[in-house]
Order: C-alpha cells, then structure tokens, then sequence
C-alpha cells in the first residue's frame, strides 16, 4: 500500500504542481504583453488561460499534500525532521499562491477585461514585477520541497 501512496503522491504533484508552476511563471510577461496592446483579443485569451491553469490546477493540488500525509503515515515518518519542514514549506507555498499569486492575476485579469487603459507602462511594469516575484517565490518553495521530498536528510528509510 505505501508504494501505491508514494506513487499516487508524486503522480498527483507532477500532474497537478508542474502546471501551476509553469503558468504561474509564464503570467507575468504575457500580462505585460496584453497591458501594451489593450485591444488584442489573442493576448487577454491567453492570459485568462494561464489564470485558468493557475486556479484550476491549485485546486486539483490539494491531492498533494493529502496523499503525502497518507504516505508519510504508512512510511511512519511524519515526526522525521525533513518531512516537518516539508510539511511546513508546502503550506508557505500555498499560502503565496492562494494569498499573493492567485488574487494579483484575478486583478490584472480583470484590469484586461475592463480595458480601461487606467493602468500606466510603470504601474503595468510594478504589477507584474511583484507577480513575478511571488510567482518565485511560490516556485523556490515548491522546488526545496522536491529535493527534502528525494534526499529526505536524515532519514532512515533510505533515499
């Protein structure tokens, strides 16, 4: 059963973790590209559909930490430092997404939508900065808690 929980967890952040990362990462530029041509329809679609990916994605994520904590339990290392700081690491990183990244691309989405050109080339250039920003730091995040996930220091279950 353990073999089957790992499998399921790692199928589950590969499925569900690479496509908000990679979304995530791609929004800001092509949010900058859609505020300088405000009337191209191709530029808003795409990005709605990265926003799309971002929000659908995270929501399909939360398969990750519950099949974790089925896995970790099976492999009786919940208490192991690593996976404490794991756990820890995961949970910051969905509150940046759930908190800093998702909310930021809602506005700039809806900014685009309403096209009211309101939004300055500096302004435009500090939003998607700081999108950016907290889209690395979500990704940072994310790739710490793959590598204690494969060299789990300390263990004694073997890597």
């Amino acid at each position: 059963m353990t073999k089957f929980l790992l499998a399921v967890h790692v199928l589950a952040a590969i499925v569900a973790i690479g496509p908000v990362t990679v979304a995530a990462s791609m929004f800001p530029p092509y949010a900058r590209r859609a505020m300088a041509a405000p009337g191209d329809p191709r530029a808003l679609s795409s990005v709605q559909l990265l926003h799309r990916i971002c929000r659908v994605y995270a929501t399909v994520g939360l398969a990750v930490p519950v099949f974790g904590f089925a896995t970790g339990s099976a492999m009786n290392v919940l208490g192991d430092t690593w996976l404490i700081v794991s756990i820890i690491l995961t949970g910051l990183a969905a509150v940046t997404l759930m908190v800093l990244v998702l909310p930021r691309q809602e506005a700039i989405v809806t900014d685009l939508e309403e096209a009211t050109g309101a939004t300055s080339a500096a302004s435009t250039t500090r939003l998607t900065a700081r999108l950016g920003m907290h889209t690395g730091i979500f990704n940072l995040l994310w790739a710490t808690v793959t590598v204690l996930m494969i060299i789990r220091p300390g263990s004694t279950t073997g890597a």
